[in-house]
């Protein structure tokens, strides 16, 4: 993973609360952690308000298209019947 550097000013109380709660031993790394997590929940967000938008199937459609394929796929495999004239 690349990296950028850069100067900040963090607040000191914000940035200790972050290494504390992330268990960082730097600051660096409580910055890094801290934005990782930002970053997981901003996709998990995302994930949730797409929830309800995407078009699945139903189970009857899905049921119905896979009696399709055994029918499609017994039709291919039958042995045409002799017809005997008498």
């Amino acid at each position: 993973m690349e990296s950028m550097k850069t100067t900040i000013d963090i607040p000191e109380k914000i940035l200790a609360d972050a290494m504390r709660f992330t268990g960082a031993k730097t600051k660096r790394e409580a910055v890094v952690k801290a934005l990782e997590e930002y970053n997981r929940q901003q996709l998990v967000n995302d994930l949730i308000a797409s929830f309800g938008t995407l078009d699945f199937a139903s189970n009857d459609e899905i049921e119905a298209g896979d009696l399709q394929e055994i029918e499609r796929k017994e039709r291919k495999t039958r042995k045409p019947r002799k017809i005997c004239k008498a």
